[in-house]
Order: C-alpha cells, then sequence, then structure tokens
C-alpha cells in the first residue's frame, strides 16, 4: 500500500520543510510515503475565491486517481484524536486499497467535483493552520500513529 500527501504549492519556509523532510524520512521507514506539490495557482485581483477553488480542484483531479482511497483535509471533516487516527489508520492499513491519497487544499478550500471524488474529510483540528503548517502537522501525526500501531514508544497518553 501506498501512502500519498498532495499539497497545493510548495512548503517554502525553511523550518516547516527541515521539519516535514524530517518526519517523512521516519515514515519511510515503516511505510512506502511521498508528498506531491501540485501547481500553486496565482491569486490575482480579477480572481474570485471560487474560481481559485475551481482551478486548484482541475489540478488535484488530474492528479488523484479516483481509484484511490481519498482523503481530504478539511475544517468540516471528521475529527479524530491521535489514537483515533491510529486506529483508523490501521484499518485503512488492513482493507485492499492499493494507494491512500491525503489532499491539502488551497486557502479558500476545495472545489464541489474534488469533495465529490472524496471518501472521507477529516479535520486535524478546530483551529486554523496555514496549509503549510498542515503539511507538516500532518507527517507529525501520520508518523506518530504508525508508532502506535507498531508499538513504539513515541506518543504518551
Amino acid at each position: 500500500m501506498k501512502f500519498t500527501l498532495y499539497n497545493i504549492g510548495k512548503t517554502d519556509v525553511d523550518y516547516l520543510r527541515e521539519g516535514i523532510d524530517d518526519f517523512t524520512k521516519r515514515i519511510k521507514r515503516f511505510i512506502d510515503f511521498s508528498i506531491i506539490d501540485l501547481p500553486d495557482i496565482k491569486h490575482t485581483k480579477n480572481t474570485t475565491p471560487e474560481e481559485l477553488s475551481v482551478r486548484e480542484g482541475e489540478n488535484i483531479i488530474r492528479a488523484v486517481s479516483a481509484s484511490n482511497l481519498i482523503v481530504l483535509f478539511d475544517e468540516k471533516g471528521k475529527e479524530l484524536n491521535t489514537r483515533d487516527f491510529a486506529g483508523w489508520l490501521e484499518k485503512i492499513m488492513s482493507q485492499s486499497y492499493k494507494n491512500v491519497a491525503f489532499v491539502t487544499g488551497g486557502a479558500y478550500g476545495f472545489s464541489e467535483p474534488v469533495y465529490g471524488m472524496s471518501n472521507q474529510t477529516v479535520s486535524l483540528s478546530r483551529m486554523t493552520f496555514t496549509h503549510q503548517m498542515v503539511r507538516l502537522i500532518f507527517v507529525e501525526q501520520l508518523y506518530r500513529a504508525i508508532t502506535i500501531i507498531r508499538g513504539i514508544p513515541y506518543h504518551n497518553d
């Protein structure tokens, strides 16, 4: 099973990129994991948030195969604590999916077609974070969940 994190745009903040790289290396010791950055759509004064969301959605739809299990990170998604996330991930890992796609959107969320192709939406927090921070938060939580599943000391209740 392959896990992929799809992002709109690149991570251009050094300390976030360093953290993401660190956790990505840790994760890869246990699962097949990669990160794919999709092209960022430039926001101009004539571009509405809806247009931006639609154009970003077109990039997501082109990049992410509908045969994947598709999980969107969305503020309206299901809230899970860390142990619940680990249990949910373990359940996914026991099923017959070949690929799991985790997707972060742009600043204005996902377009309706992207919501339509997804299997699940998950909220990483009730708080709002920059989209670049979400990437680091997710890879840390993914690593934490893997260590819980494998019984490796990292998470403390």
